[in-house]
C-alpha cells in the first residue's frame, strides 16, 4: 500500500477526497488529512508518505511551496495538485516540480482516479526496478563480475595461479566442463528504444539480465557478466547450447516488446583460450549489420577474408548517385545507394560500413556546396546529429535512413529548380556564359530582360546566395581553370577569351578563387 497525504484549507474538498476516492481498490491509504501547509509539513516529518494530494492556492503557505519542501524531504515523492486556478503562472510552476498532474476544482472524480492510477504505474515500476536491482546484486557479486570480465579480456595471465585458482575455485569456475563456447547476447532496441523513456528502457535492461543469468543457471551455466545495458556475456556448455538457446528465444519473444541476437565463439578447450571465443562471439553478434538481427550468428558465418574496394568506383557511383538526386529519378537513387553498400558488404565490417556513410554524406555535402546548397540546411540537421548511424542495429537500417535522407534532398533540388525565378537565372547564367569574352555589366543584362538592375540584383541574391558580380567572377574563373589545362592556350589569351583586357587583374583575381596563379595552376595540373 502507497501513503496518501491531502492537503485542502477547504474542509468540504479535503474531507470529499477521503470518503469518495476508493483508496483501497487503488492499492492506497489515506495517512493524514490536514487543511494547511504547515501541519503537512510536520506530518512529513512523522510519516513515510509517497504521495501528496494539494491544493495549489493556500493561505501563509502554498502548495506549490509545500511541494518544494516535500521534494527536498524525499526526492522520489509524487505530486498531485488540484486548484481551482487556471492562471499559467501556477500550472508553469507546477510542472516545473515534475508534478503529474494539475486537476482543476471542481474536480471530477474519475479525473482524479485516473491521475492517482498513473501514480501507481510509476511506483510499481519503480519498486520493480529496485527489486531487480537488489536481485541482479545478490545473483552476481561485484568480484565474480570482475573476474569474468578479466577472464573474456585475456586481462589475468599476469595474475599469480595461485590465486586465479582460488578466485576461480569459489565461484565454480574449476567445474567447467570443456568444451565451453562463449556467447554475447544483445538486444535489438534501436527503434524502440528512440521512442521509450529512461526509467522503461533501464527496467528492460535489468529484466533481460535477470532472464538471461535464471535460464542460465537452470541449465547449469551461471557465469555471465553485463557488457552493457543490452548486451551480455556468458560462458555456455557445449552439450548445453542448443536448448539454452532455445529457450532464451522463446522467452525473449514472450516477454519483450524487441528481439534478439545471439553471436557465438568457436569452441575452447583451456582457460587461456577463453578470451579468443570471447572476442569471435562479439564479432558474430556484430556479424547482424550484414546478416540481419534477430538471429543466432555463430562466428564461423562471420569470419570471412576481406577484399579490397576500388575507389575509382565509389566516386564514379557518387557521381551517379548525385546525378540521379538532381533529375529525381527514385529507382536510380535507390539502385545506386544499393550498389555503393554491396561493394563494401563482403568485408563483413561494421567499421568499413560506417566510413561508407560518412563518406556518402561528406560527398554529398561537396556536390551540394559546388551547386551553392548546404545539405545540412536542406535536411535540417546539424553535424552532431550524423551519430544516429553508429546506433543502427544493421547495413539495412543505414542504407534505408540514408535513401529516405537522398530523397528529401532530391525533392528539394526538384522543388528549387522547378521555380520560375530559378529557370530564369539559369538562363541568364548561360547567356553570360555564351558571353563571357564580352564586357557586360547587369545593367546591360538586366535591360535585354526587360527589368531594372536593382530587382534583377536581388534576384540573384535570392536564387543564388550571391551577386550578379560574384556569379560573374565564379563563372569566368571556372572557365579559366579549364582553359588552363590545355597547354596550347596562352594565359592572355586565356584572360581575353574569359572577359579580361588586364592580364595583372585577371592574375590576381584567378589567385583570390584559385589560391595560386594562372602560372602556378598549370603547372600543379600538368
Amino acid at each position: 500500500m502507497y501513503n496518501v497525504l491531502l492537503v485542502d484549507d477547504e474542509m468540504l474538498d479535503l474531507e470529499g477526497m477521503r470518503q469518495f476516492i476508493p483508496w483501497n481498490e487503488l492499492g492506497m491509504q489515506v495517512v493524514e488529512a490536514a487543511n494547511n501547509a504547515f501541519t503537512a509539513c510536520d506530518i512529513l516529518e512523522q510519516h513515510v508518505i509517497d504521495i501528496i494530494v494539494s491544493d495549489v492556492n493556500m493561505p501563509n503557505m502554498s502548495g506549490l511551496e509545500l511541494a518544494r519542501i516535500a521534494i527536498e524531504k524525499k526526492n522520489d515523492i509524487r505530486v498531485i495538485f488540484v486548484s481551482g486556478y487556471q492562471d499559467f503562472s501556477y500550472v508553469k510552476q507546477a510542472l516545473s516540480l515534475k508534478a503529474y498532474s494539475y486537476v482543476l476544482k471542481p474536480m471530477d472524480d474519475k479525473e482524479l482516479i485516473a491521475a492517482l492510477q498513473k501514480v501507481k504505474q510509476d511506483l510499481d515500476d519503480e519498486s520493480k526496478r529496485r527489486d531487480v536491482e537488489e536481485a541482479y546484486q545478490h545473483m552476481i557479486p561485484m568480484a565474480k563480475n570482475d573476474l569474468l570480465i578479466r577472464l573474456f579480456e585475456g586481462e589475468w595471465e599476469g595474475d599469480t595461479q595461485a590465486g586465479m585458482l582460488k578466485l576461480m575455485k569459489s565461484y565454480g569456475l574449476d567445474k567447467l566442463e570443456w568444451p565451453i563456447r562463449v556467447a554475447v547476447l544483445e538486444l535489438d532496441y534501436f527503434n524502440w528504444f528512440q521512442e521509450q523513456d529512461n526509467l522503461t528502457k533501464h527496467l528492460m535492461s535489468k529484466d533481460f539480465l535477470y532472464e538471461v543469468n535464471t535460464i542460465a543457471q537452470k541449465h547449469g551455466m551461471p557465469h555471465c557478466y553485463k557488457v552493457s545495458s543490452y548486451r551480455i556475456a556468458l560462458l555456455i556448455n557445449e552439450q548445453e547450447m542448443e536448448k539454452f538457446i532455445e529457450e532464451i528465444y522463446e522467452s525473449i519473444r514472450t516477454k519483450f516488446p524487441v528481439t534478439m541476437t545471439v553471436g557465438v565463439g568457436k569452441p575452447t578447450f583451456a582457460m587461456d583460450q577463453v578470451h579468443t571465443s570471447y572476442r569471435q562471439a562479439m564479432e558474430a553478434v556484430d556479424g547482424k549489420m550484414f546478416l540481419g538481427k534477430g538471429k543466432l550468428i555463430m562466428y564461423e558465418t562471420v569470419s570471412s577474408e576481406p577484399g579490397m574496394i576500388d575507389a575509382r568506383t565509389l566516386d564514379a557511383r557518387m557521381d551517379t548517385l548525385f546525378k540521379a538526386m538532381k533529375e529525381y529519378e527514385l529507382v536510380l537513387i535507390y539502385d545506386e545507394i544499393d550498389k555503393l553498400f554491396k561493394s563494401v558488404s563482403s568485408l563483413r565490417s561494421k567499421f568499413t560500413i560506417h566510413n561508407l556513410a560518412m563518406y556518402i554524406i561528406w560527398k554529398l555535402d561537396q556536390q551540394l556546396k559546388e551547386v551553392s546548397e548546404d545539405l545540412f540546411e536542406i535536411l535540417g540537421m546539424e553535424l552532431h546529429s550524423l551519430d544516429i548511424l553508429l546506433q543502427f542495429d544493421t547495413i539495412s537500417d543505414i542504407r534505408s535512413w540514408l535513401v529516405l535522407k537522398t530523397f528529401e534532398i532530391s525533392e528539394y533540388l526538384r522543388s528549387k529548380t522547378e521555380s520560375v525565378n530559378n529557370k530564369l537565372i539559369r538562363e541568364i547564367m548561360q547567356m553570360m556564359k555564351d558571353k563571357m569574352s564580352e564586357n557586360f555589366t547587369l545593367k546591360d543584362i538586366a535591360q535585354q530582360f526587360s527589368f531594372s538592375p536593382n530587382y534583377l540584383g536581388y534576384l540573384f541574391k535570392e536564387e543564388t546566395g550571391k551577386t550578379f558580380s560574384e556569379v560573374l567572377i565564379q563563372l569566368r574563373m571556372e572557365q579559366a581553370g579549364k582553359l588552363l589545362k590545355d597547354p596550347k592556350c596562352k594565359i592572355y589569351e586565356i584572360a581575353s577569351q574569359v572577359g579580361y583586357r588586364y592580364l595583372p587583374y585577371f592574375s590576381r583575381q584567378f589567385k583570390e578563387a584559385y589560391g595560386m596563379t594562372p602560372m602556378e595552376y598549370r603547372k600543379r595540373e600538368k
